[in-house]
């Protein structure tokens, strides 16, 4: 039975429980219950001295008495994927306790033949969904017997194929005993990653960042796939989540074409890991929401 390992813990968060318990806790404490109980969330995946105040907005909507399936969908940043792969693990470990992948699911979308199954050397490389396991088993220790995963590594999709796996992923989002988490950091700024675009009636750069990562946003908020691509086509904006957002922007499209319109997101938190003020500087920007269905 092959269980991935916590090979981000002592470096990306900390490898004790006890502290990362106590951390996970003050973040949580210090975000507002405002737009849940969420469906869907929107959390970033860098490390916790970065982010994890900012993610605990997004987790801080989360109903656990809900919830018994989490689907965590995480961007590729290491192998080239056309599609996207499920985890051959049976468990995830984490400081915390072992999450447990729902393997009745995984056998449910392998049989669609749209999915591919990462090794465990790419699982364990990969950091987007591994950062929010923390997060996921905090939110849910109260029912740590109740509940399953289901990671979801997503590739380099095209706009259609966002389209294609939010149809195969709505009838899950439909569910409400189903939690979707959209692992996705904002604009990564700087020559370190080839991207500098700046808006000068803004300002200071740090302040054109948070426009363009706000505009972004806004349009996430509308839940308009085509609004959302033609915003990535235009300013290349570097929200390394993209195609994760795109595939949920593709499942509201989904249900909303079956009639369903009932769904508000709404993002809670902004922030940058640094204020960029000159053109050597460099930030990653964060971003935490969460989708709503009005019953």
């Amino acid at each position: 039975m092959s269980v991935r390992r916590a090979t981000h813990a002592g470096s990306w968060y900390t490898d004790s429980g006890a502290e990362l318990s106590g951390q996970l806790d003050r973040w949580l404490g210090a975000a507002d219950l405002s737009h849940g109980p969420a469906r869907a969330i929107i959390a970033p995946h860098a490390g916790y001295t970065y982010c994890g105040a900012c993610a605990a907005f997004a987790y801080r909507q989360v109903s656990p008495v809900v919830v018994k399936r989490i689907f965590i969908l995480g961007p590729s940043h290491h192998v080239r994927l056309r599609g996207c792969a499920l985890s051959g693990a049976k468990k995830y470990k984490t400081p915390l306790y072992d999450l447990k992948i729902d393997s009745q699911i995984n056998a449910e979308l392998e049989k669609t033949g749209e999915f591919t199954w990462m090794s465990l050397k790419t699982d364990e490389d990969e950091h987007s969904i591994e950062m929010h396991l923390p997060y996921i088993a905090k939110v849910m220790e109260d029912y740590k017997d109740q509940f399953t995963i289901v990671p979801i590594l997503v590739g380099s999709l095209n706009p259609e194929q966002e389209a294609q796996y939010g149809s195969l992923l709505a009838p899950y989002l439909m569910d409400p005993t189903n939690l979707f988490v959209i692992s996705s950091d904002f604009c990564h700024w700087g020559h370190r990653f080839s991207y500098t675009y700046y808006d000068s009636t803004c300002g200071a750069i740090h302040k054109s960042i948070e426009k363009l990562d706000k505009q972004g946003m806004d349009i996430i908020e509308s839940l308009s796939p085509h609004s959302f691509t033609e915003y990535l086509r235009k300013y290349n904006n570097t929200i390394c989540g993209r195609h994760p957002i795109g595939v949920m922007l593709g499942a509201v499209k989904a249900l909303q074409d079956q009639g369903y319109d009932k769904m508000s997101f709404k993002f809670l938190k902004y922030a940058q890991s640094s204020q960029c003020q000159d053109i050597d500087d460099s930030s990653v920007s964060y971003a935490s929401g969460s989708l709503v269905f009005e019953m």
